[in-house]
């Protein structure tokens, strides 16, 4: 269980900012809308830092593709929606609220190499920093979100838990076989790819374009994929053509 402290915390953190927002409703909708505004332009920029750490502008390219592709015929964004509109019936918010709130605070906290990295962090060393630094953000955002968006935000929680914890707990098993040059890499290319993701989730947040952001999450799947066997085959192909 101590492992699982930092996602614990995260999810904490998480439900705790959403509850102060659900209290910090009194607010106009004028500043309810300059505030989403503001969050959603930084969401952006958090975006692009992200996406600029590529170091193969291809390996985003054929991941947003293919991961598109994929999500689409899964249809990830209706199941997410499905799974709002349940939540709202059980507690008994407007229609559209919960569903909308939820599928995009689970976006912005899920998608992203912090989670990844912290949770990695927690499972193989014990050491919860990089988690604890990120449950302070995601509560804080989670505030705002919730005073403007709803009660959903606090519903993301759920499956911020399940992603980090899954992460944490496959951590040694992760160490053991995937060597350390190759995780530097696995790391700034799901970074690269979640910051396209979190681009288009701050395009939504602004109300610019509804893009089906869930329905890119395999793309992160791809980019694993891809580094994998640009990692193995870089040496096999220079071998070849030297």
């Amino acid at each position: 269980m101590m492992s699982l402290l930092g996602t614990l915390v995260n999810a904490a953190a998480i439900a705790a900012g959403s509850f102060i927002g659900l209290f910090w409703r009194n607010i106009s909708e004028k500043m309810k809308t300059t505030i989403l505004q503001g969050l959603s332009i930084t969401v952006i920029v958090l975006g692009i830092d992200m996406a600029l750490e590529t170091k193969q502008i291809i390996i985003i390219v054929a991941s947003i593709a293919f991961g598109g592709m994929l999500g689409e015929k899964w249809d990830i964004e209706g199941k997410m929606n499905h799974f709002g509109i349940w939540l709202e019936t059980k507690t008994g918010a407007k229609e559209g609220g919960v569903s909308a709130a939820f599928v995009t605070a689970t976006l912005v906290y899920v998608v992203g190499a912090v989670g990844i990295v912290g949770a990695l962090d927690s499972g193989l060393r014990g050491d919860h920093t990089i988690l604890f630094t990120k449950s302070l953000i995601d509560g804080l955002m989670a505030v705002f979100l919730t005073s403007t968006l709803g009660i959903g935000i606090i519903f993301s929680a759920i499956p911020v838990f399940l992603f980090q914890g899954a992460i944490t707990l496959s951590a040694a098993q992760i160490d053991r076989f995937v060597p350390p040059e190759l995780m530097d890499q696995l790391i700034v290319e799901i970074t690269g790819v979640g910051g396209v993701m979190i681009i288009a989730i701050g395009i939504r947040l602004l109300g610019i374009l509804n893009i089906r952001v869930a329905n890119l999450l395999p793309g992160l799947i791809f980019t694993v994929g891809i580094v994998i066997m640009m990692h193995y085959w870089e040496p096999l192909i220079r071998f070849v053509f030297q």
